[in-house]
């Protein structure tokens, strides 16, 4: 299956979003050492474990990318699925345990020296590399809610394209853990007491592990296999319906293949006056009419049933 422009897209937002999580770990790290921030270090940890994320969802956008072959028909889109599940565990295990582990030890030893102009500074110069790369899977969401007619939310909430609902996901935690690490810090300034910085670092910790919770169990709901959301079957039904020749649909089966690959699969009655040419000719149009409403439809499978009983056609889909 060829590289379609939507998965060049998602390898550029998981690049950008893995160089700008490198340096900024990098930075987080040299600063947390010096300044002796727990809730600095939190977040050197927060951008390594996002970085480590987006090194797995590139190995799986690529590994997914292969085309069909003999042994696997339908391609190997669902390996980025298993890709992605081990991203949302090294976000569990980097992210979130080493954060609540170094909260707690920064707690413990409150006598650690701070120095908070250049841990503000880093949090600032991070704030806005983070922003721009949530503003690119922002736009590739919104995207794609254009071409599916769907709100982005949705999308957000229910989409199939792991890797961009990641970046999404990681990027909004990384402004939420800036902000928290910002208060940490500037608590612990202002009172002296390195509690808050400790309680900032558990606090990115338990953020980071939401997170991690909320990716894992999506890509794992995706891996049993997951169907199209109910307007989108409903809109797949209403699209069959309008087929001259199709009289009935009996069942419509969907199933997400991977980020860019559904399956359509109906069991349908045709019009008693159906020739085989009609059926021939009826197939081909309601597989055409799949594919525009749905670019990543790849496979469609009609079971003509035989006659018998009528289905009013819907004016739009509901």
């Amino acid at each position: 299956m060829p590289e379609s422009p939507e998965s060049g897209g998602n390898l550029r937002t998981v690049v950008l979003a893995g160089l700008v999580n490198l340096g900024v770990a990098v930075a987080k790290g040299i600063v947390g050492f010096v300044s002796g921030s727990a809730a600095m270090l939190a977040e050197a940890m927060h951008s390594l474990a996002d970085t480590a994320t987006e090194v797995l969802l590139f190995v799986g956008l690529r590994r997914g990318a292969r085309p069909p072959t003999e042994e696997r028909p339908f391609g190997h889109s669902r390996e980025t699925y298993v890709w992605a599940l081990l991203a949302a565990v090294a976000t569990f295990l980097i992210g979130g345990g080493l954060s609540i582990d170094e909260g707690v030890e920064a707690i413990r030893s409150p006598d650690r020296q701070q120095q908070q102009l250049l841990a503000y500074l880093v949090l600032a110069v991070a704030a806005v590399l983070e922003s721009i790369s949530l503003a690119r899977s922002v736009r590739q969401i919104r995207a794609r809610a254009r071409r599916f007619v769907v709100h982005p939310l949705l999308l957000v909430r229910q989409g199939s394209d792991t890797p961009t609902r990641a970046v999404f996901f990681e990027d909004s935690a990384a402004l939420v853990g800036l902000a928290l690490a910002a208060a940490g810090v500037g608590l612990t300034h202002l009172t002296g007491d390195p509690l808050w910085d400790g309680l900032a670092s558990i606090a990115i910790g338990v953020l980071l592990i939401c997170v991690a919770g909320i990716l894992g169990y999506s890509n794992i709901t995706l891996l049993i296999g997951r169907s199209v959301p109910a307007r989108g079957r409903a809109r797949i039904r209403h699209e069959l319906l309008a087929v001259p020749a199709v009289e009935r649909v009996h069942e419509l089966l969907t199933l997400h293949l991977g980020p860019e690959s559904i399956l359509v699969a109906a069991k349908v009655d045709f019009v008693s006056t159906a020739s085989s040419t009609d059926v021939e000719v009826a197939a081909d149009e309601a597989e055409r009419r799949l594919l525009e409403l749905f670019p990543t439809i790849r496979y469609v499978f009609l079971d003509p049933t035989g006659g018998g009983g009528s289905e009013v056609r819907p004016t739009s889909p509901t």
